[in-house]
């Protein structure tokens, strides 16, 4: 068994010639939540992943194996409900308010532009055909929002102790970080 106990949140920095190469694991959405656990990778190896207490996998990940290899991590598909504003009835604005009702409830959310995504729940499913918005059963990857104190799925690195210090109005040595355009870097996901 291959140990794995490092995370290279997205394959930051490394290149897309080692990703290319690299085996892969394929996890759904309850086993990526856990830190502790067993599987295999495509390369039919076994990996005892041990991460952090509270580190959560997201497809795209990069595990690193003890032995210096590489494994990214895909989000597997699984049962999800594809939410969308009704095109009949509603308006892209029953989405923010599904949103709303639903990270009321503490549910896992999958937040896109044009639809939103959680798991099976019929009693939920229900509530939201209510809201005269459409629910279908699809077979997706699930990548739910960590929420706002866990850091999200964003790939920026903790602001800065200067820029902390510029939000609160005491002058810098460094420059806020600012996001828009000329910002310096992508903001691909």
């Amino acid at each position: 068994m291959i140990t794995c106990n490092k995370l290279i949140p997205q394959g930051q920095g490394l290149a897309s010639a080692l990703l290319k190469r690299a085996a892969t694991i394929e996890l759904d959405w309850d086993l990526r939540q856990k830190s502790r656990f067993e599987t295999a990778d495509s390369q039919g190896r076994t990996l005892g992943i041990f991460l952090p207490r509270g580190s959560v996998l997201r497809g795209g990940d990069v595990l690193v194996g003890e032995d210096g290899s590489l494994v990214r991590v895909l989000a597997a598909p699984e049962a999800v409900l594809r939410i969308t504003a009704c095109a009949e009835h509603g308006t892209p604005f029953d989405l923010t308010r599904a949103a709303y009702h639903l990270g009321n409830r503490h549910v896992p959310i999958e937040l896109q532009p044009d639809h939103l995504k959680i798991a099976p729940d019929h009693v939920l499913a229900d509530l939201l055909r209510a809201m005269h918005l459409t629910v279908v059963e699809v077979n997706e990857a699930f990548e739910p929002e960590s929420g706002a104190y866990a850091g999200g799925h964003h790939t920026h690195a903790a602001p800065s102790a200067a820029s902390a210090l510029a939000k609160i109005g005491v002058k810098a040595v460094a420059p806020a970080h600012v996001h828009g355009p000329g910002c310096g870097h992508d903001h691909h996901h």
